[in-house]
């Protein structure tokens, strides 16, 4: 009886989660019968050759390698800062936060018991489970909040921005995940929720940038994700810091540029 190969890789002692698993395979160091894994439900033989090349991703979740890209791309560390990771899940950007130095993290996530076992443990990561984002206030927290991330599902960046300003000091910079499927509206998302078109991509990014600009942040940069959604949606990250005037508004031709190539890499 076949079963699903994340399922497989936790039933086999070769990861502690199925969040993990996914990780690992969504990474493209999972092979199955020498063929390279690129879905956590695909269906395996029990007697399948199913092997883990090369290292672990270094991340509770595959969300820590969205912001070590950030953080290769653009200008920012969250060495010794207060930081937020909105949307936090099982808490890979939270993770990629305190391994780069963040002397405190406060978790948010609408959900409850999905954040790591080892984050719910460290003195520094305040956990808000249980916690709709767009309810925190700043009288919330111990202090405003100097770096923050944005990984967020079923809603869009429009409800975001606006708490992110109320609880962010001057100057705080923040990378978030512009998600075209959740973004773009009904028509242009395609079959399993995913958005393909290059030119939908290119408008939710520059919808997603007047957000930001409208709330008093500066768009300062602009990449793709090195990963793909779980139904394979090509996501982009933002890089904005809060403006003390007018802010700087994301060029059209560098979302041209970024669009153009994250279709080259990621082959969509």
């Amino acid at each position: 009886m076949k079963i699903r190969l994340d399922q497989y890789l936790c039933q086999n002692g070769l990861v502690q989660s199925r969040e993990r698993a996914k990780a690992l395979i969504m990474s493209g160091i999972v092979f199955v019968n020498e063929q390279k894994a690129d879905k956590a439900g695909e269906m395996i033989s029990p007697d399948a050759k199913v092997e883990v090349r090369g290292h672990d991703i270094g991340y509770v979740s595959r969300g820590g390698l969205k912001l070590e890209k950030a953080m290769r791309a653009f200008p920012l560390t969250p060495n010794g800062k207060v930081c937020m990771d909105i949307g936090a899940s099982t808490g890979g950007f939270t993770d990629c936060m305190l391994q780069n130095g963040a002397r405190k993290v406060y978790a948010v996530d609408v959900g409850y018991g999905q954040l790591a076992w080892k984050l719910r443990t460290d003195e520094r990561v305040v956990n808000m489970e249980r916690t709709n984002i767009r309810n925190v206030t700043l009288d919330m927290l111990e202090e405003p909040v100097e770096f923050f991330s944005v990984d967020v599902s079923f809603i869009s960046l429009k409800h975001i921005f606006p708490v992110a300003q109320a609880v962010t000091a001057d100057h705080a910079t923040g990378v978030c995940l512009v998600k075209p499927q959740f973004e773009a509206g009904r028509e242009k998302v395609g079959k399993k929720g995913v958005v393909r078109e290059p030119e939908t991509h290119r408008e939710v990014i520059l919808q997603a940038a007047g957000y930001a600009a409208a709330n008093g942040f500066s768009v300062l940069g602009l990449d793709y994700s090195p990963i793909k959604g779980p139904e394979g949606n090509i996501e982009f990250l933002l890089f904005v810091e809060k403006a003390t005037d007018q802010p700087v508004l994301l060029q059209e031709e560098l979302a041209d540029q970024v669009v153009s190539a994250a279709h080259g890499a990621l082959d969509l």
